[in-house]
């Protein structure tokens, strides 16, 4: 139990990066690459626990003398009551040199899935439309997941229920741990800032902040730029291969 309480203590210590950061420097690099796994207890919306695997592999653009960045992140679980196996993942984003999303949440509604992710970092916010709340939220039809408008998300889903930090020496304490119980995830997540990191917000975030943190880009030929001027455009096209 001492162990268990230095881990988490441990884990909240470490500061919070910022789930909307700021574009990656051109001359970024590939740092190791590598997999960690480990599993988590979700609690769902009605107490019900499931257990869930997750899994995420390195690769991508870094600052120099960072680690890579996680390249694709996997959940894998079996819908209660059914039995059935479903796997979510996160893929590799070429055009933003890293996974696309960090997961917030999983949730199960009439033995349908949600998933609820936020954009990793401002090249992902971008790509995927600023939304506003900023979430993008899938729904697995059966047969595939599906990305639906956030309004159609359950209103009775309101918890960030699986860990969100997961990089360096957390996830590090993750894979030791092996299984985190749900009251290990919470506990793991009272330490976050971000009020829309901590719970699903249904009310939007002030644009004047979103714009702040993460300015707009466009992706032109090959990189992002700015949509207004034609400045950008002009260094794109004297610069990208043909």
């Amino acid at each position: 139990m001492k162990n268990k309480t230095a881990w988490l203590k441990a884990i909240k210590t470490i500061p919070l990066a910022l789930a909307l950061g700021i574009a990656m420097n051109a001359c970024a690099q590939t740092g190791r690459s590598g997999a960690d796994s480990w599993k988590e207890e979700v609690r769902l919306h009605d107490g019900q626990k499931i257990i869930v695997e997750r899994s995420q592999t390195y690769k991508g653009r870094s600052e120099p003398g960072q680690p890579a960045p996680i390249g694709e992140h996997t959940i894998r679980f079996s819908l209660p009551g059914s039995g059935r196996t479903i796997t979510w993942t996160s893929e590799y984003g070429e055009d933003i040199g890293r996974t696309d999303f960090n997961l917030s949440a999983l949730h199960v509604k009439n033995n349908t899935p949600y998933v609820v992710a936020e954009p990793n970092l401002c090249l992902s916010y971008n790509k995927w439309g600023r939304p506003n709340p900023p979430y993008v939220v899938f729904r697995h039809d059966g047969n595939a997941w599906q990305r639906i408008a956030f309004e159609a998300l359950p209103p009775e889903f309101t918890t960030v229920n699986v860990v969100k930090r997961i990089r360096g020496i957390d996830v590090e304490n993750l894979v030791k741990a092996k299984l985190v119980s749900a009251a290990q995830v919470a506990e793991l997540n009272s330490g976050l800032e971000r009020p829309e990191s901590k719970a699903i917000l249904r009310e939007t975030l002030p644009e004047a902040r979103l714009l702040a943190e993460c300015p707009e880009r466009v992706f032109y030929k090959c990189g992002w730029i700015s949509p207004h001027g034609d400045f950008g455009r002009k260094f794109m096209d004297s610069t990208c291969k043909k």
